[in-house]
């Protein structure tokens, strides 16, 4: 395996796409009706809103490669949880999804320290993260860099609404 992070492009649209979509029925597609997680899939990973988050300043998407086929992604940008505290600069996880075969041997780790590093790039600020209640192992990820349950919301998929934890790390100096 040659394993590398590098940062997507606007050309990465379609890989973007495709992995999003694998990497979340692989995680979740099991609680779903396939109806509420096919129509999810169109909507949430559609080729061009991938192309419009990768041309977006504010937004930035990492691809894990095995010899150049992506096999995880990290995403980030401005926090846009449904919590009251959440404030002009404040920064969001939005993703971190790597395929099966890929998981627990350190790379989820290095995705996210390469999103941590990009969200606080200009200086420590608050960091933000959703994530459904009942994975506990991603909360228990979370919660080694400092991130608490300060809240939760409906995440829809479909017709289907789960129940998800809102973490927060305020500014580590």
């Amino acid at each position: 395996m040659a394993l590398a992070i590098r940062r997507a492009g606007v050309a990465d649209a379609e890989v973007l796409s495709a992995l999003a979509a694998r990497t979340f029925t692989e995680t979740f597609g099991h609680l779903y009706p396939d109806e509420d997680l096919q129509a999810f899939l169109l909507e949430a990973y559609a080729v061009e809103r991938s192309r419009i988050v990768l041309a977006h300043p504010d937004y930035a998407i990492w691809l894990l490669e095995d010899d150049g086929v992506a096999v995880g992604h990290a995403a980030a940008g401005p926090c846009g949880l449904p919590h009251a505290e959440v404030a002009q600069g404040d920064g969001e996880l939005k993703r971190l999804y790597l395929v099966k075969d890929y998981q627990n041997c350190g790379w989820g780790s290095r995705l996210f320290e390469t999103a941590l590093q990009w969200l606080e790039r200009e200086g420590p600020r608050r960091l933000w993260i959703g994530v459904w209640s009942e994975n506990f192992g991603a909360q228990r990820f979370y919660a080694r860099y400092g991130f608490q349950r300060v809240g939760e919301y409906e995440f829809p998929v479909g017709q289907v609404r789960d129940l998800e934890y809102i973490l927060r790390r305020d500014a580590v100096r």
